[in-house]
């Protein structure tokens, strides 16, 4: 028997909910929850619904990026029970034990196969202005104000057609590790993401921060044997140690990988995780608290990098560099950091953020030439949908 593909049972779930009048389908694809994929057939993603502290139902949602110590904004909705394909098989799981439901069935057995029409066009963002903030960035490392930090620009671009036809293509054509599609009155999110923020079940978290990037044609020894990636690495590791380490059991905080060369869309990734384990009193809000906006994406030290990010950066980052990910009863927290992710407005807007870690001896052009690395994945995938 052949199994249906997340993406197809993703279009079928939502033809079936726009038939019903009921809300849209949320998709987690990729590596999450100890599965292959996970779905939501039917779940109402608000402004404003974050995760609970100690959920008792499945929350699915994201939030922006707000430097620390501010709230940062959320969409999200609770559901009772979720697709998760597990195996090479999918199987139901809700929180009381119920059944799947017969409309939901209906869509494994009949997913959609026929395509969701869409096109985008893109526009790249203005060299000079990033490049001047990397330089503003290495000035404030010559004078010791920072360590690193990560310095984003962004690409607009404008959907005409379906949002959830261009989720699918580019999720196809890239097979992310952290992808996610969350849809909602507000707009839809399209994540790509290849990085691990938090996963944590039960009592025990890790959070598996990239940083160092090198292009997919450069042989990955060179981007091992870096010495700026390297730096760039080991000191976000650190500041993952110390966000875990404000809230985690004293003693427990380990890095688990250092400086794995990880394949990405387009790209060559140092990855590392960190490891450590809560007591029992540290619900999602106290660990989000700790760890929020994620350690990869602001710089060392975080409070006064993001305070300088804020004046560097053209734009307001939004979803991107933010977290979007699943929450549910029994300790689960699995977010991914939101980079490679498309911001999709009502009116079809895209955006679509990258950057990169500035050290001292960053060269801005090449910094430069690192984010369009990045978003080449996403961008070329759209450009070459017919």
């Amino acid at each position: 028997m052949v199994v249906a593909s997340p993406l197809d049972v993703l279009a079928a779930l939502r033809a079936r909910t726009v038939i019903d009048g009921r809300p849209p389908p949320a998709a987690l694809v990729g590596r999450w929850f100890d599965a292959d994929a996970v779905i939501a057939p039917s779940i109402d993603v608000r402004s404003g619904v974050g995760p609970p502290d100690r959920p008792d139902r499945f929350w699915l949602g994201a939030f922006s990026y707000a430097p620390p110590g501010q709230p940062p904004d959320v969409v999200g909705g609770l559901c009772d029970g979720l697709l998760l394909l597990r195996e090479g098989a999918w199987i139901w799981e809700s929180v009381d034990g119920s059944s799947c439901p017969g409309w939901v069935a209906e869509c494994l057995d009949e997913p959609l196969a026929h395509p969701l029409p869409w096109a985008a066009s893109w526009t790249p963002p203005r060299k000079e202005p990033h490049v001047d903030a990397v330089a503003r960035c290495l000035d404030a490392i010559v004078d010791g104000d920072i360590y690193q930090a990560c310095v984003c620009t962004r690409f607009t671009g404008v959907l005409d057609g379906d949002p959830l036809g261009f989720f699918c293509d580019v999720a196809a054509a890239g097979a992310p590790a952290k992808g996610a599609w969350l849809s909602g009155e507000w707009g839809s999110i399209a994540s790509f993401s290849p990085e691990q923020f938090l996963d944590r079940r039960r009592d025990v978290v890790s959070s598996s921060p990239i940083k160092g990037t090198a292009p997919a044609h450069v042989d990955p020894s060179v981007l091992a044997a870096s010495t700026k990636d390297i730096a760039e690495n080991v000191m976000i590791v650190d500041l993952v140690r110390n966000d875990l380490g404000r809230v985690a059991t004293t003693g427990s905080v380990q890095v688990t990988e250092l400086l794995s060369v990880v394949r990405a869309p387009g790209v060559w990734h140092l990855v590392s995780t960190v490891q450590a384990t809560l007591p029992s009193d540290v619900g999602n809000d106290a660990l989000l608290a700790s760890t929020m906006p994620p350690a990869s994406v602001t710089g060392t030290p975080k409070i006064r990098a993001a305070a300088l990010l804020s004046d560097w950066e053209e734009h307001e980052r939004g979803v991107y560099c933010g977290a979007v990910g699943i929450a549910g009863p029994d300790g689960l927290l699995d977010l991914s950091v939101a980079i490679r992710t498309v911001a999709v407005a009502v009116d079809g807007a895209l955006t679509l953020g990258v950057g990169g870690g500035i050290t001292a001896d960053s060269d801005p052009d090449v910094e430069w030439q690192e984010c369009l690395d990045k978003a080449a994945a996403t961008v070329d995938a759209s450009l070459t949908r017919r």
